[in-house]
């Protein structure tokens, strides 16, 4: 397909361009000067957002989303600047404002909100000081900065906004801290606010509420939002209209819902097939994967700068580069710079190979051993003269080959029961760890060489898990020298068939971990980690900071390595689309105590605890249709230092019954068709009777799928009040 010319499909029309727009960027070229040379990382990028409307930018780390919101605030570094283009904010050319001018733009049309919140605030200041400076900063006097203080807190739903104005940012959650830099930007009633990556690092339930708290001030304020981010469900839940970068262009804008559901560009079509959506899972086919990586900041290609990439590309695709090809959509003009934006959607899948067979399958039907066993795990800490209890008699068995996800909010106690079973904190007395039916030693000092070897752990971040100051080589070598017993070249064979089983190309083995992308530093933990062929390997978020593209690669290599090797995993995630597909079964933490445990098919389609739902109800899906209805828990994680009596959920739970939950522990019960005894048994702890939690859930799904569209629109109408019992 030739296409119309160029010239028919201008990729940008300046003329509609007015006051209107909160934000117009016109053929914006940015380069950085590196090494005395100019390299383009931004090239001839346009793209409007209207007022009161929520445009996304999404695309790989690097692929130059953040430098689009930097030269639209005028805060490149030294080394960059505008080399071509124009960004208008509110009727007004940045490039054009001198200092004052600038500043008075900065203050009052446009606001930012960062991906950390905790480095956006001032930890020596309070957070009354912090907001009123925002209002000071507009002219406002003292004391009505203080009043007006008050008032934001309470319209971005924080909870006693007295005592968190006294409060040092240090003493909030992350979900808090966020929402205080959300009410430091709206401050000002910002014609715009970018959000750059706002919940990349929060819960599943505080990040629904932070974007339900996004939709809602925008309604309120008529605010324009250019949000950024590499979770394509978040952006299809929150905008309009999305931007696809890649490698500093626009390959593909258009309606959210047409980019989504029949993408134009075959890059917007590989990030989409990478998501481990509903329905698929380790054991039925392989997450797709984008070969190769994203070319070098500046580099000069000739044709389409996807081609190397890209499975539909042609020799004309590595002559000639696309131009931005527009085609009527169901809801307005799409446009994709690919020659053959009508067969992208057609696109071959990478994965398309058959999975490998198990080496751990059962043998004559009998159920795979048991390798690690945890009866009545408990950890209590002492923090100045208080007793906390982050985990609380948790029992849990793993067998041989099996993946347990554990899910739950942030201070669920997740990450300390992982330690607890590596060995690297002490459990309290009573508390009983066996490996492979043998006990097993609470500290690791204490723990043989074979039992140190056989548990492991992947951290969320390579770069404070591996030394940057040593090669691939001798890091994994430094591993393999110490948990076994090879030596010379024994060890060099072995390091060639790790690297290969981890697919980490041969010549990554002299370089420093500095000098490799995140998902190849994430290969080289997980090599390291297998060095002493595990039995079972902790798996701490280590996915959770990388794009969509190599997440998929990392999930398809942790499900290949367990099929070839029989090793266990103990899988810690707060992203239950990815809990989801690699599960066997899942354990449901909170405030230290397991709540329900059980196959991972049973748990998520139910019927699950009250919590189990609540977290469920608040992952976002590309076309807005999550099951159940939004379900708001009201308040924060209780302290495991005061825990409330009875049902630890009891304090926020939209389902309680009343005195009972308030007084009384509920025992687990048996909520499917096996025996509770059973270690693949699904098992609640809540007073209220299966059946009829089973009946109330399949009544709230089927209540939401009569509303839920395709794909979310700004959040508003899609986050209905709590469909839940308050007795």
């Amino acid at each position: 397909m030739n296409g119309p010319p160029p010239s028919s499909f201008p990729a940008f029309d300046v003329s509609k361009s007015d006051r209107t727009d909160a934000l117009t960027v016109v053929g914006l070229t940015v380069t950085y000067r590196i090494r005395g040379r100019d390299r383009e990382v931004l090239q001839d990028i346009s793209f409007r957002v209207r007022r009161g409307e929520a445009y996304g930018l999404v695309g790989e780390s690097g692929c130059g989303k953040s430098t689009v919101a930097m030269a639209a605030l005028r805060y490149l570094p030294r080394n960059g600047k505008v080399k071509a283009g124009k960004i208008i904010i509110a009727g007004e050319d940045v490039q054009k404002l001198n200092a004052d001018a600038l500043r008075n733009m900065r203050a009052n049309a446009i606001s930012m909100v960062y991906q950390d919140p905790g480095r956006a605030l001032n930890p020596s200041l309070t957070i009354a000081r912090q907001v009123s400076e925002a209002f000071e900063a507009a002219g406002v006097a003292r004391d009505e900065a203080l009043r007006r203080t008050l008032e934001m807190l309470q319209r971005v739903r924080i909870a006693a906004p007295e005592r968190v104005m006294e409060s040092y940012p240090h003493q909030l959650s992350g979900g808090m801290q966020q929402r205080v830099v959300i009410a430091m930007a709206l401050a000002s009633n910002p014609a715009l606010l970018i959000l750059d990556e706002p919940t990349t690092g929060l819960d599943a339930t505080v990040e629904a509420e932070v974007l339900d708290l996004v939709a809602q001030l925008r309604k309120e304020l008529g605010t324009a939002v250019l949000f950024i981010s590499h979770n394509l469900a978040v952006i299809g839940r929150m905008c309009e209209r999305v931007g696809v970068l890649y490698a500093g262009k626009l390959v593909e804008e258009g309606a959210t819902q047409d980019v989504f559901t029949r993408p134009r560009h075959p890059y917007t079509v590989g990030l989409l097939r990478c998501l481990p959506t509903t329905g698929r899972s380790k054991d039925s086919e392989r997450l797709d994967t984008i070969a190769g990586s994203l070319p070098s900041p500046g580099s000069v290609t000739q044709g389409c700068i996807y081609a190397d990439r890209c499975r539909l590309a042609d020799d004309r695709c590595r002559r000639e580069a696309p131009p931005p090809y527009r085609v009527s959509a169901a809801r307005g003009d799409q446009m994709s710079r690919c020659h053959y934006h009508e067969r992208a959607i057609d696109l071959p899948r990478a994965s398309a190979e058959a999975l490998p067979e198990r080496s751990d399958a059962p043998v004559d039907g009998k159920p795979p051993a048991l390798v690690l066993r945890a009866e009545r795990l408990s950890k209590t800490f002492h923090v100045s003269g208080a007793a906390l209890r982050a985990v609380d008699n948790v029992s849990i068995d793993l067998a041989s080959g099996e993946t347990l996800g554990l899910v739950g909010e942030s201070g669920s106690g997740k990450t300390t029961l992982a330690k607890l079973m590596l060995g690297l904190l002490t459990p309290d007395a009573g508390s009983v760890l066996e490996l492979d039916g043998a006990p097993l030693a609470a500290r690791v000092t204490r723990r043989n060489t074979e039992q140190v070897k056989s548990l492991q752990i992947v951290f969320q971040n390579p770069d404070s898990a591996l030394n940057r100051a040593h090669s691939v080589k001798r890091l994994i070598g430094r591993a393999l020298s110490r948990l076994t017993a090879l030596r010379g070249p024994a060890i060099d064979e072995r390091l060639a068939a790790l690297t290969d089983a981890v697919r980490l190309p041969q010549r990554y083995l002299g370089s420093r971990t500095r000098q490799l992308s995140g998902g190849l530093k994430q290969r080289v933990a997980i090599a390291r980690a297998f060095a002493g062929e595990p039995r079972v390997v902790v798996c701490d978020e280590p996915t959770s900071a990388l794009d969509v593209s190599v997440q998929a690669a990392i999930l398809n290599l942790l499900a290949d390595l367990q099929r070839e090797r029989g090793v266990s995993y103990v899988f810690i995630s707060h992203d239950l689309h990815v809990v989801r597909y690699l599960a066997d079964r899942i354990a449901v933490l909170y405030l230290g105590r397991l709540l329900e445990i059980g196959p991972a098919a049973a748990v998520f389609e139910g019927p699950h605890h009250p919590y189990t739902e609540a977290l469920l109800s608040s992952v976002p899906t590309l076309d807005g249709q999550g099951g159940a209805t939004r379900i708001h828990l009201s308040g924060d994680l209780p302290s495991a230092a005061s825990p409330p009596s009875g049902c630890v959920f009891h304090t926020r739970c939209p389902r309680k019954l009343g005195a009972i939950c308030e007084q009384q522990d509920p025992p687990f019960v048996d909520a499917g068709e096996g025996e509770a005894a059973m270690p693949s048994a699904h098992r609640i702890r809540c007073h209220i009777p299966v059946d009829e939690l089973r009946a109330l859930q399949t009544a709230s799904r089927g209540d939401a799928g009569q509303v839920a569209g395709k794909v979310l629109g700004d959040g508003s109408e899609n986050a209905p009040e709590n469909a839940g019992r308050d007795e």
